[in-house]
């Protein structure tokens, strides 16, 4: 049986490791979100309906904290026949960037 002090670091280091993982899921529902928004509102394609994680650093908020940037991408097609990529940068749960379909620009509110 593990020494007490073990015990409470794997545990601590568990619910480190859930927490993770719970803020990239959340991340990643509310990347899906406006995508799937944005390209229903410029009238175009969502593709695969899904999001991929493209990249991921630590970055400073505005309130000077660290927080994870979290990159996500996209593909919509106009015609159905053609594949463009859209991509978003979350930091934390706030949209920070979007590019993506035109008319879906002037409707996806940052920030």
């Amino acid at each position: 049986m593990p020494d007490f002090p073990v015990l409470i670091a794997l545990m601590l280091a568990g619910a480190a490791g859930y927490a993770w993982w719970n803020a990239s899921r959340a991340a990643a529902e509310r990347a899906t979100r406006v995508g799937r928004d944005a390209c229903r509102a410029a009238g175009v394609i969502w593709l695969d309906q899904s999001v991929h994680a493209a990249g991921m650093r630590l970055r400073r908020r505005a309130d000077g904290r660290l927080g994870w940037e979290r990159v996500f991408r996209f593909e919509y097609s106009e015609d159905g026949m053609q594949r463009h990529i859209g991509r978003m940068v979350l930091h934390g749960d706030e949209l920070v960037q979007f590019t993506g379909p035109a008319q879906a620009a002037q409707v996806v509110a940052l920030h």
